[in-house]
């Protein structure tokens, strides 16, 4: 059996984020941020427990992952959404977020737990491939008109 003080130092030792929330109304209020969360976002438990979670977008609110979110809430059902955040020095990353919700015994729920990972290089790098290939493309259709125009090289 894994004891209360097990399980801290478990999620404690996670290199992701993890966070745990009450619904408070239509707020989502922070109860619990591991070390990994203070990492990643440059924001302490002692800034940041007892708000609600949206401070982590910023101005950055229209985004379709933060209404799949509310709506994943809102049916107390899980979702992994992609979103970017901005950490206390305003830097953005691209933070993916798979929220859960817990219930007690009586199927009532208690509190939402996220796991958040900082996927930044990954967005990056696919951005670039996407990039490239647009690149190779507009290279291909340059070389056949060329060849239409000049003939074969």
């Amino acid at each position: 059996m894994i004891t209360a003080e097990l399980m801290e130092r478990l999620v404690n030792a996670s290199n992701d984020g993890v966070v745990v929330a009450e619904r408070e109304g239509d707020e989502s209020i922070l109860i619990y941020v591991n070390p990994a969360f203070e990492r990643l976002t440059g924001y302490t438990a002692d800034e940041i427990l007892y708000q609600d979670c949206r401070f982590l977008q910023g101005n950055d609110r229209e985004q379709e992952g933060i209404e799949k979110v509310r709506e994943a809430i809102r049916n107390n059902q899980s979702t992994c959404q992609v979103l970017r955040n901005y950490r206390k020095d305003g830097s953005m990353f691209w933070n993916e977020l798979r929220l859960t919700p817990v219930f007690d015994n009586e199927e009532q729920l208690q509190y939402y737990i996220g796991i958040q990972r900082d996927v930044t290089a990954e967005i990056e790098a696919k951005q670039r491939l996407k990039q490239v290939k647009h690149d190779l493309d507009i290279a291909m259709e340059l070389l056949a008109s060329y060849q239409s125009k000049f003939g074969p090289l």
